[in-house]
């Protein structure tokens, strides 16, 4: 009897506490969870971290993730207002606020992101497909901090106007949320934040961009380097200029230094000649001699006045006149 005693006892014991097991469950500091019984839920939504107790057997505990939690979307091709067509990726950050919402419509995650995929591929498409390709790419009609504001203003001023900036890409992503949020309240969804992460040309398109921009810097690259052989014909004309004012100042200086040379040794040979004026005839003239008759046949009568030198000139009556000076 007290063996089946012992017995009865440690059944009772281990029912207890097989029911106490089931009947006690665990929700953790980044889980949320939702009690059903019969497919029906139960109570509000258990989001507070701890132990919680519910009915073994017939309740079950659902849990969902209370943390922050992203989507990626899928790249799609889309056209824009200026039918222009790009391949845009994007991506999202949603979580669960209304557990009791969310398992009543989505169930559970996978659905959860299949409902995602469902309502932000096409607010992104409604809101790409009625703006410019140039309100994706860019956020503002800030100013350029290069060269290529003045070059490319000049080039295209028109084209330039009609890339004029009205909402910017962080405005569209605002829309996006805009216009999925108020589809996904009845999930129990809060769509935190969405971003574009990529934005490139489908291959056609791209192939003309490129064609483009290289057209683009081809002008500028000849318009700069017609601009540094400006420059340097400008630098080349003002190197001449300066040489020959160089030159010719050099120049009148070498002449003035030589004219007062010259008026300084005439000036000596006149004060230095004028002491024996017949003297001074007589050794010009024997200079000319020297350079005229050397090799020259000249004919000239003995009367002629440029051979006094050579026809007057007699030793003897040198010699005769000296006593008397």
């Amino acid at each position: 009897m007290q063996n089946n005693k012992a017995i009865a006892f440690i059944i009772i014991i281990g029912l207890a506490g097989f029911f106490l097991i089931n009947s006690v469950y665990v929700v953790d500091e980044t889980h949320q969870a939702v009690v059903t019984q019969f497919q029906k839920v139960v109570g509000g939504p258990r989001t507070a971290p701890g132990l919680h107790f519910k009915t073994p057997f017939i309740q079950q505990v659902h849990y969902f993730p209370k943390n922050i939690l992203d989507w990626d979307g899928d790249p799609g091709q889309i056209p824009t207002l200026d039918k222009t067509y790009i391949w845009v990726d994007t991506f999202a950050r949603w979580r669960i606020v209304d557990p009791i919402a969310f398992f009543l419509t989505v169930t559970d995650i996978r659905n959860g992101f299949n409902r995602l995929d469902e309502v932000i591929n096409p607010a992104v498409r409604n809101v790409i497909t009625s703006h410019k390709l140039i309100e994706t790419v860019r956020n503002s009609n800030r100013k350029m901090t290069t060269f290529e504001k003045d070059d490319l203003a000049d080039v295209n001023k028109e084209e330039t106007a009609q890339y004029n900036v009205e909402t910017g890409r962080e405005k569209l992503t605002k829309l996006i949320l805009a216009e999925a949020q108020p589809k996904l309240n009845r999930f129990g969804i809060e769509l935190m934040d969405m971003k574009v992460k990529r934005i490139n040309y489908v291959q056609r398109v791209r192939e003309a961009v490129y064609g483009r921009m290289i057209a683009e810097r081809k002008q500028m690259a000849e318009k700069i380097r017609s601009m540094g052989q400006g420059e340097a014909r400008k630098i080349e004309g003002d190197k001449d200029r300066d040489l020959k004012v160089i030159q010719s100042e050099a120049y009148r200086k070498a002449e003035e230094i030589k004219g007062k040379a010259d008026a300084t040794a005439v000036r000596i040979y006149a004060t230095a000649y004028g002491v024996d004026p017949e003297f001074y005839s007589f050794t010009k003239s024997l200079e000319i001699y020297s350079q005229t008759l050397e090799g020259t046949d000249i004919v000239l009568s003995t009367n002629a006045e440029f051979l006094k030198y050579l026809t007057e000139f007699d030793p003897k009556q040198k010699k005769e006149k000296s006593p008397e000076k």
